[in-house]
């Protein structure tokens, strides 16, 4: 380096160049904190499942390990470089704007799907309460065509009910259409 050019130091006091106080603890390592705490919760959750392999071989237990696995190893890797100094980019798309505030009623209407989902499921079986909770999230989300929405989330719950019924063997709540498929 050259000594006529001057070097920026950073403040000691623990803060950032651009005065922004960077502390060990920010937002992007609680997300990598829940996002490694989740893989932890889905592998010990799956440790319970007892059922035999499918036809194909895989049993329920595969997909929820091969995700929860995927997450430690993603919430690890995360944890580390936020730890390093990472950190979240903001926002760069054309269509959004950073400083707009939180739709707080799109955030409700979608959680009260899915809690009206859990709330149902057992009553009106899983094709029923999965096809109505793609319809529901499709609609709150902005579709524009409704109808072609509700035909998407028959089929969706029709299909995912085989895959899992049938394919591994998962036992699915079948409400009123038992004994139909």
């Amino acid at each position: 380096m050259s000594p006529d050019i001057p070097v920026p130091e950073a403040p000691a006091t623990g803060a950032a160049p651009d005065g922004e106080r960077r502390g060990w603890w920010r937002p992007e390592l609680a997300l990598a904190l829940v996002v490694l705490g989740l893989g932890v919760f889905v592998i010990v959750g799956t440790l319970d499942v007892a059922a035999a392999a499918s036809q194909l071989g895989i049993g329920p237990r595969f997909f929820p390990i091969l995700v929860g696995g995927a997450m430690i190893v993603v919430g690890v890797f995360y944890v580390v470089d936020v730890l390093r100094g990472g950190r979240g980019d903001p926002e760069e798309s054309e269509d959004v704007d950073a400083d707009a505030p939180a739709d707080w009623r799109s955030v409700a209407l979608v959680s009260g799907i899915f809690l009206a989902f859990t709330a149902v499921l057992n009553v009106v079986g899983w094709i029923i309460g999965a096809s109505l909770l793609f319809f529901g999230l499709s609609v709150v989300l902005g579709a524009e065509h409704k109808m072609r929405a509700a035909v998407v989330g028959v089929i969706i719950g029709i299909v995912t009910y085989l895959l899992f019924v049938k394919g591994l063997g998962v036992t699915l709540p079948d409400g009123p259409l038992q004994g139909v498929i």
